[in-house]
């Protein structure tokens, strides 16, 4: 086997990770993409709200998704592109869990995948103040004119995966995780009535994944730094958050204690300054990570771009970015 894999983007409709609206995909043979597919769809029944922070960062209206098939009609077709290939995706906690929970609300059994996160295997191979996709698809060489465009996401986080490997010198994946001394990281499969639901679907269910009443006003006030809990020891290591060192600054969304807690809870460090410690900031009040090129930054995202200059290994986070790896959802009241 050599350099084969298929890589994949979701787009959802709300802060839900089971409420896809559209998803791409890249097939890659012997290190060259050779397939790729698309598709807008509905989100699942009772998760089809449009929430407008999403849309602001993808595009797609409610009514371009109106007359397109449910995910669960569309799941076999895209589950036969997928085939037994290694799933690569950019930050792949976040689109494996929008397969597993998009099943869960639809009743849908799905299939065990072996997969790959782009985000943790670029820290090992690019220096970089942010690992957001355009970033990385800089530093890899990759073209991205479309970001959170689904079909030009998944061809970026494909070509991604191409040049890292090439970097390692290996001639296959196999070659690559051993000789970076990794090994996939495993989705289980999902049987509905046998197996538990999960955290984010549970959350979702009680909750509720938005309405335009509860779609949010304002942040709040300056927030309450609180306390620092430590990292769970029984974490997934193949989450992008495990064993990283995390600060946040700014307004978030959700409470920053909460912020903190579900970080610990992955296996992250949560800090409240930026040290030579600090490998993850996180920052609030609308950031994205082009704002580190045109100098919208508060003091310690300053911080950050000064340790890495110096050579510190350490990267900044969107709010966005941070919610789609701990799985949230868009917090009521957030904009």
């Amino acid at each position: 086997m050599g350099v084969d894999f298929t890589s994949i983007d979701f787009e959802t409709a709300n802060g839900f990770r089971g409420s896809p609206c559209s998803v791409g995909l890249s097939k890659v043979r012997g290190g060259r993409i050779v397939e790729e597919a698309s598709w807008l769809m509905r989100p699942p029944e009772g998760h089809d709200f449009f929430d407008r922070r999403n849309t602001r960062i993808h595009g797609i209206e409610e009514h371009q998704v109106a007359d397109k098939p449910r995910f669960g009609e569309l799941f076999p077709e895209i589950g036969a592109f997928i085939g037994d290939d290694l799933l690569v995706a950019h930050n792949a906690a976040f689109d494996l869990g929008v397969i597993r929970s998009a099943l869960e609300v639809s009743g849908l059994a799905g299939p065990a995948y072996d997969y790959a996160c782009t985000v943790v295997l670029s820290r090992r191979t690019y220096s970089l103040p942010s690992h957001s996709l355009p970033f990385v698809a800089e530093a890899a060489g990759v073209p991205l004119e479309h970001h959170h465009d689904a079909t030009a996401d998944a061809r970026a986080c494909a070509g991604i995966m191409i040049d890292i490997v090439a970097r390692s010198g290996a001639g296959s994946l196999a070659e690559y995780f051993a000789l970076q001394g990794l090994r996939p990281n495993h989705a289980p499969a999902y049987r509905p009535g046998l197996d538990e639901l999960s955290k984010a679907t549970r959350d979702a269910l009680e909750r509720g994944t938005g309405t335009a009443a509860t779609a949010g006003s304002s942040f709040g006030g300056w927030p309450s730094e609180g306390v620092n809990p430590p990292p769970n020891p029984a974490a997934q290591p193949g989450h992008p958050l495990y064993g990283q060192t995390i600060v946040f600054t700014g307004n978030l969304g959700m409470p920053r204690q909460n912020a903190k807690d579900r970080a610990a809870e992955l296996g992250a460090r949560p800090a409240s300054n930026v040290t030579r410690a600090t490998t993850v900031l996180v920052v609030g009040d609308g950031f994205e990570a082009g704002d580190l090129r045109n100098g919208r930054v508060t003091g310690k995202a300053r911080r950050v771009l000064e340790l890495h200059e110096r050579g510190q290994r350490i990267e900044v986070l969107s709010e966005a970015e941070f919610l789609q790896m701990i799985g949230g959802t868009w917090p009521v009241g957030s904009q």
